[in-house]
């Protein structure tokens, strides 16, 4: 007879955890579980031999005056949370992750507005718990039938969710036929990868032998689950809870059977009841697990080191072969130093890969024990958000590989930033930090997210910096993006934008001549509307504005550039900041066309100022007054040209060009719609 035990049978991880709780608290007096702590009615009467009793109902609960309280592995309402505070009793939460986890589901979703659908067993404790966390009533469906004939009469948004132990393929049929019907769903898969794997497993193993056996509590959802898909494959299918239920005369003439048990089936109990059983079957059953216990493929091995060369690592295992650790099965680091890390005689827990490696030993990994590990510590971070930190590894097609212990995470390139990274390369032997938003390691899905703490970071940076400036004050920042229209400055928080007209006093027509990215800047604020800040670098102690009237005074000679030109004129640039008018009346003696006949952009020129009206910030020149043989030239007068002339010309300019040219650099660096939009897209750059 031949003899198949599943690997998965027996406690799961929630379910050991809360047994192990209750055991811890035994001794102190007053010890009580809010409800059978799992669906055992062996752990649950051994518990009550040493001092730990249950609570049936909230009627017990209120009549307490004192004690611990230990919350069962399956949950409960909110409810019970609130009775438990206001009696000021002892609280020890024993939920399991996955539980807990489907409690914050539905109570965020419904408090947003979506409907709770929940996919389980009306009467089972987990089921009743989640629906205590629901901030609206949540509909339960059992069955696939049932999900076929619910209608969402008001159209609402669905949140789907599902009891850890409900059959996985079930959950499937059913979300399908939400999919099918067209409703606008959000699907939680709740179901415990633990729940999966021991589902799949009692399958194959079920459609591969003559007869099944199922070990668990009479109560256990997940056991009858197991019981059900394991009748479907094998029909002489035995569920029993204890030894005494088992009639081994059954088993006679059966040459294959397969064993498998539910999550809250202790291992003491599966040994019992297998390793009591009699005669043949018991000798086989015991063979069964010698041979499990011995060097097979995904044990778990301990052995000690016998020589380390630069590629591997020989340990001696208590076999008939020796161990070897390959350095690519030692870490995920290819520059590791095997002769540095490791040294004889030292004692290394590895799992077998191989029995054989085609030269008669046995191929261990050090690695995948270690991965196991740390995912057990990622599937705690994932359920808690906790943040990690991991220092990446690869820049691969697609994102970021960064390593938490010896596990592999991958940060998808739309998570790695608030904004578009063009070269992920710069993050490479850089240390990161970022949240679980999957956790999958059985389909090799453990995806991390940067991207939103940057965004939480910068929104506390953002209220920091507003409720710290003011208009008029000093600030330092880095060119974050060059525009056409001005530069966007990254003060620590938000962007400010430094706009053209307000990057001097001077004119600027190309800002990507004067700003680079990454250029450090100290401007002052002269404007904030929302969250908008507008900077300028035309500070008031540089304004050339300011001696103007003694630099440029009726009289004086002075020397300009031409810096453009108009069919009246020319505009003389005195200084950054400054420009006067030549008119083209006081450019020549005789009479010129246009300016651009006699002068050229860039020219120097030497002209006498013959008027200048610091108010309005307005200069005009004259050239002609400095010519040989020449009158003075006032603005009111010019030779062999008629008074009427000059008046109407120079009304023109000042009423039309002047104004339209001149003032148009005092524009205000306030930022409009389209540059806010500009903003954000340069940003995205």
């Amino acid at each position: 007879m031949e003899v198949i035990l599943a690997k998965t049978a027996g406690f799961c991880f929630g379910v050991k955890r809360a047994v192990d709780t209750v055991y811890e608290q035994t001794g102190k007096g007053n010890v009580y579980t809010y409800g059978p702590i799992i669906h055992n009615e062996e752990v649950v009467k051994d518990l009550e031999s040493k001092g730990v009793m249950v609570l049936e109902n909230v009627e017990e609960l209120e009549a307490l005056k004192e004690g611990t309280i230990v919350i069962r592995s399956h949950g409960v309402d909110r409810h019970i949370y609130d009775i438990i505070s206001e009696k000021k009793l002892e609280l020890i939460d024993a939920t399991c992750p996955f539980v807990k986890k489907i409690h914050n589901i539905v109570d965020k979703d419904s408090r947003e507005g979506r409907k709770i659908v929940i996919i389980g067993s009306r009467k089972h404790p987990e089921v009743q718990g989640i629906c205590g966390w629901c901030n609206s009533k949540p509909i339960v469906l059992e069955s696939v039938d049932e999900a076929a004939d619910f209608t969402n009469n008001d159209n609402s948004e669905l949140s789907i969710v599902a009891q850890t132990t409900f059959n996985h393929n079930n959950f499937n049929k059913i979300v399908e036929i939400f999919e099918k019907k067209g409703y606008n769903i959000l699907v939680y898969n709740t179901i415990c990868n633990a729940t999966s794997e021991r589902q799949a497993e009692t399958a194959r193993i079920a459609g591969q032998v003559d007869a099944m056996i199922v070990i668990g509590g009479r109560n256990s959802s997940n056991t009858q689950k197991l019981y059900d898909i394991s009748k479907r494959e094998c029909a002489n299918t035995y569920y029993i809870q204890t030894l005494d239920d088992l009639d081994l005369a059954t088993f006679e003439s059966v040459d294959r059977v397969g064993i498998t048990a539910g999550a809250s089936t202790p291992h003491q109990i599966i040994k019992e009841v297998h390793g009591s059983m009699a005669d043949e079957f018991g000798k086989l059953f015991e063979e069964s697990l010698a041979e499990e216990s011995r060097i097979s493929q995904g044990k778990v091995v301990k052995g000690t080191v016998i020589d380390v060369k630069d590629d591997e690592i020989i340990l001696n295992i208590n076999y008939k072969s020796d161990g070897i650790i390959t350095k690519n099965e030692f870490s995920n680091d290819p520059n590791v130093n095997l002769k540095e890390k490791v040294h004889v005689d030292d004692e290394i827990e590895a799992k077998v890969i191989k029995t054989n490696d085609g030269e008669g030993q046995v191929l261990l990994s050090v690695k995948k024990v270690a991965a196991e590990k740390a995912n057990e510590e990622l599937a705690a971070a994932f359920e808690s958000g906790e943040i990690l930190k991991g220092v990446v590894t690869q820049a691969v097609k697609g994102g970021l590989v960064t390593n938490v212990g010896e596990a592999r995470v991958f940060i998808p390139a739309s998570l790695v930033s608030d904004t578009y990274e063009n070269d992920l390369t710069k993050f490479i032997n850089q240390e990161v930090e970022f949240k679980l938003v999957e956790f999958d390691p059985r389909a090799r899905k453990i995806i991390g997210d940067r991207k939103s703490l940057i965004k939480a970071e910068k929104e506390v940076a953002k209220k920091a910096l507003f409720d710290r400036i003011n208009v008029g004050d000093t600030v330092e920042g880095t060119v974050k993006n060059v525009t056409d229209f001005g530069a966007f400055i990254d003060l620590g928080g938000a962007d400010g934008l430094l706009h053209i007209s307000e990057m001097s006093w001077g004119r600027v027509d190309n800002p990507k001549k004067h700003f680079k990215v990454g250029d450090i800047v100290k401007a002052f604020i002269k404007d904030i509307q929302g969250e908008k800040i507008a900077l300028s670098l035309k500070f008031e102690d540089t304004n050339p504005w300011a001696t103007a009237d003694e630099k440029y005074a009726v009289g004086n000679i002075v020397t300009g550039r031409v810096a453009r030109m108009t069919d009246f004129g020319a505009f003389i640039e005195l200084e950054p900041g400054v420009d006067a008018l030549l008119h083209v009346s006081q450019i020549a003696k005789e009479h010129i066309e246009k300016p651009s006949s006699v002068l050229s952009v860039g020219q120097e020129i030497e002209a006498k100022v013959v008027d200048c009206r610091i108010e309005d910030k307005k200069i005009s020149l004259s050239i002609k007054a400095l010519l040989p043989d020449d009158e003075e030239v006032s603005g009111d007068y010019v030779d062999e040209e008629p008074t009427e002339y000059i008046d109407e010309a120079t009304d023109t300019v000042e009423d039309e060009e002047v104004t339209d040219v001149v003032e148009s650099e005092e524009t205000t660096a306030v930022e409009s719609d389209d540059e806010a939009e500009a903003s954000e897209d340069g940003a995205e750059e």
